[in-house]
């Protein structure tokens, strides 16, 4: 697809369901020439546990998202990667947790000036990805979004780590700006019509005179978000005629607060008092939180476009779909958690390893396989899409893994294999959890291995720390605060990987 104009905006009347035929369960021989089901997979970027109508928000319209739920399984127990992008990613698509992984923290290749070099940590060549695997079992794979896993021309580029097709953006600070100059397209520069460049991270002194002064200046041209969105209808429409995984990893809500200024009409003004400044980061916005709930409002109908051209195209009874946010929800650039009440009541927000900053909502549809309206508390992660997914097409994970198929619980058959313990690490934090009970460490970076613990079964918001009561567990779960990881040399995790220098 050449660079294009963008659609008029606007809440769309779209088909709400998503469907797909049974795909084989481990042991299940597929039966010679039936094709596997299609899959699709959205990704929100930032996205709050609370900020999902199925999941109990009343503030934020999201009728599509809510729409996979009611035909398929809330799972809410879910957990990402990682507090934060890139290692949330790398979770996603290795299968591997963060104490295995390749990429356990954000790394940036360059700073914020126009022309500085794009792109974070790559994935190392010939990295055994969900989307490697899914095409050598005969899929179509194709990524629209937010990538962060390696930039133009390194090993770590989405056309070198088995995606077939993709566009969007390689570098996640390039991210933080919805009207950039440019995305990618299988390994070419996209210019974004006559989008100027400026720096994402602007302070105004004093509110500009007008609203429509802010829209000129940073809500105006091409929106990043309906150029990947019809890419992504593009790559659905060219490959209905095979087996296709399309990963949609939308860079919204992550600040900057931008959206097409008609997005707004149908938040109240009351909302907001005053405007954002960009004091916290990011842009400025005249009305931040009503620009927050107007860009997961967009979200959630880019989904909407997704599952009605699924219908469309004939394959929507072919196909599962699921759901979920790389992170919890953010604290800075002008957006509000508590208003929202995004984290819905847990502790912790991203970069946070506590509740908030790793339970994300995660839907999935299956018609067929997965009993509409039901849900799991069964407790999940990233790394877990990996192996069900694999699942899903009848093939089985190259290699090493920490996760587990899904299959079973999403479709009530076969035994489940349970998770010994889940596990995260990220900037000098530690979490473990193993049934009921989760383990956190938060100064490590100070040298002090301190461990608090929680029993999530009676306190799931992480507010009464029974270390002191529980010696035997947690000395188990300290025990698994090692066990469950190998050093890292470009990510090593402070006082266990490398000493803590005097005052640091």
């Amino acid at each position: 697809m050449q660079p294009h104009a963008l659609l008029p905006g606007g809440l769309l009347a779209l088909s709400l369901l998503a469907c797909s035929t049974p795909g084989p369960s481990k042991g299940e021989p597929k039966p010679s020439g039936e094709r596997p089901p299609n899959i699709v997979f959205f990704l929100a970027d930032d996205l709050g546990y609370g900020e999902v109508g199925a999941f109990g928000s009343e503030l934020i319209p999201t009728p599509h998202i809510d729409s996979i739920a009611a035909g398929g399984m809330r799972l809410t127990q879910h957990y990402s990667g990682s507090p934060v992008c890139a290692s949330s990613r790398c979770v996603l698509l290795t299968g591997l947790h963060t104490g295995h992984c390749e990429v356990r923290n954000n790394w940036e290749n360059g700073g914020w000036g126009e022309g500085e070099p794009e792109g974070q940590w790559p994935l190392a060549a010939g990295t055994a990805t969900l989307a490697r695997q899914l095409k050598d079992a005969g899929y179509a794979t194709g990524a629209v979004g937010k990538w962060g896993l390696g930039g133009p021309g390194t090993t770590g580029a989405p056309e070198n780590q088995g995606f077939d097709f993709f566009c969007g953006y390689l570098c996640q600070r390039i991210a933080h700006n919805h009207y950039p100059t440019h995305l990618w397209r299988n390994g070419e520069r996209l210019p974004l019509g006559d989008n100027p460049w400026y720096d994402s991270h602007q302070r105004l002194a004093e509110p500009l005179e007008t609203e429509e002064e802010y829209y000129a200046r940073y809500d105006a041209g091409v929106y990043a978000h309906d150029v990947m969105k019809e890419e992504a209808l593009t790559f659905l429409r060219e490959h209905a005629d095979e087996p296709f995984f399309l990963y949609y990893a939308s860079p919204i809500p992550h600040a900057s607060l931008q959206v097409p200024p008609e997005w707004l009409e149908p938040f109240p003004r009351e909302w907001d008092e005053a405007p954002y400044l960009g004091t916290k980061g990011y842009l400025p916005h005249p009305r931040p939180r009503a620009a927050y709930a107007a860009m997961v409002a967009h979200l959630d109908a880019e989904v909407g476009a997704v599952l009605d051209t699924l219908e469309e195209l004939g394959v929507a009874d072919d196909t599962l779909v699921v759901f979920t946010s790389d992170n919890g929800p953010t604290f800075n650039g002008g957006t509000d958690s508590t208003f929202f009440a995004s984290a819905a009541g847990m502790r912790g927000l991203k970069c946070s390893v506590h509740e908030g900053g790793i339970k994300v909502p995660t839907v999935a549809s299956w018609p067929g396989r997965i009993t509409a309206g039901s849900s799991s508390s069964f407790a999940s992660a990233f790394e877990d899409w990996l192996p069900t997914l694999l699942d899903v097409a009848g093939a089985q994970p190259r290699g090493a893994t920490d996760g587990v198929s899904l299959v079973p619980t999403l479709t009530g058959r076969g035994q489940q294999v349970p998770h010994d313990h889940l596990y995260w690490e990220y900037a000098g934090q530690q979490a473990v959890r193993q049934g009921r009970w989760k383990a956190v460490r938060t100064r490590l970076r100070k040298g002090d291995l301190t461990t608090l613990l929680f029993d999530l079964e009676s306190d799931p918001n992480e507010k009464r720390n029974v270390a002191k009561d529980e010696p035997e567990v947690l000395a188990r779960m300290e025990a698994l605060f090692l066990a469950a990881r190998t050093p890292s040399e470009q990510f090593p995790l402070p006082a266990i990987d490398t000493p803590i220098e005097a005052g640091g």
